[in-house]
């Protein structure tokens, strides 16, 4: 069994966030993905108004149709926005001028034009009002993660009542400092302990130190955890600067995407391989535990 990546922006000079995308650029990063030991990905779009995210989900669609490659690798879609907290820090690279509070009828028009292959979105608890779009999502059947949030622990609660189901990338979409107790991580990693949340990381080493990663991967527990590449266009391609949905990305000498000027991250370059690696070489995990959490889990998770 190969990994299925649930979060991808784009991969090898492909941006899937780009109103610009063509078909064979598309096929040209699912053929890479391949060569990189991906068997499937949600190919995922960030933060834009409404009308903008519905013409690239529903581009990617067809492309999915056209093309039997792409069919093959790309199994849906995550949507990662627009009902995030646009709070300098949480908002992370995404636009925050383009948020708005989460709704059901834009998630209605943003399913619509997933033609049926929406699997996940991200969205921030406490720009949900009385969690009603919480409800709705995972009434259809889609993953509702929290992502790019600060909610409260009764907020948190509250969302998983609701029927919130995963934790996208934790450690980020957040500031850098953070108050030492009361914070997103931890008050996800409490909640966790009984509301059976998947829980995904970026092992990068720069998303979120090696050291850290260990210890709430050991909260989180390998049964419940996941792990993904949140690959950019810049991904394969080395240093240099590159477009994120139309904006810039720099890439440094080690890799790290950033929004110039920015603290903040952008999303990774890493790959499948090298993240198969690191979990082997810094947090030791046996192949068993690698096939599960890459594999396994995932698959579980989104009922494939």
């Amino acid at each position: 069994m190969k990994p299925l990546d649930i979060q991808v922006n784009g991969y090898a000079g492909t941006d899937f966030c780009s109103p610009d995308l063509t078909l064979e650029q598309m096929r040209h990063a699912c053929d890479e993905l391949a060569a990189d030991g991906n068997d499937a990905i949600l190919a995922t779009v960030i933060t834009d108004t409404v009308p903008a995210l519905c013409a690239k989900l529903e581009k990617m669609a067809r492309f999915r149709e056209e093309d039997e490659v792409i069919r093959d690798m790309i199994i849906g879609f995550h949507i990662e926005g627009p009902f995030l907290n646009a709070a300098p820090g949480y908002i992370g690279a995404h636009p925050p001028e383009c948020v708005v509070p989460a709704n059901i009828d834009d998630a209605k028009r943003l399913l619509e034009a997933c033609a049926g292959l929406a699997k996940i979105v991200t969205l921030a608890p406490e720009n949900d009002p009385e969690m009603a779009t919480t409800r709705f999502l995972a009434e259809q059947g889609i993953t509702v993660s929290a992502g790019h949030c600060d909610p409260s622990i009764d907020q948190l609660k509250a969302a998983v009542d609701a029927g919130l189901k995963m934790i996208t990338h934790l450690g980020n979409g957040c500031p850098v400092d953070l108050p030492r107790h009361d914070n997103i991580i931890q008050r996800v990693l409490s909640v966790a302990e009984t509301a059976d949340l998947w829980i995904c990381y970026i092992p990068d080493g720069a998303h979120v130190e090696f050291f850290a990663l260990k210890n709430y991967v050991r909260l989180s527990g390998i049964e419940r955890t996941l792990f993904t590449t949140d690959a950019i266009t810049a991904a394969k391609l080395g240093p240099g600067v590159y477009e994120l949905s139309g904006a810039p990305v720099e890439i440094d000498e080690n890799g790290v995407a950033r929004r110039p000027g920015s603290a903040n991250l952008a999303g990774s370059t890493i790959s499948m391989l090298k993240i198969r690696e690191n979990l082997a070489t810094e947090l030791r995990l046996s192949e068993g535990e690698i096939e599960q959490v890459l594999c396994r889990n995932p698959r579980e998770m989104l009922g494939t």
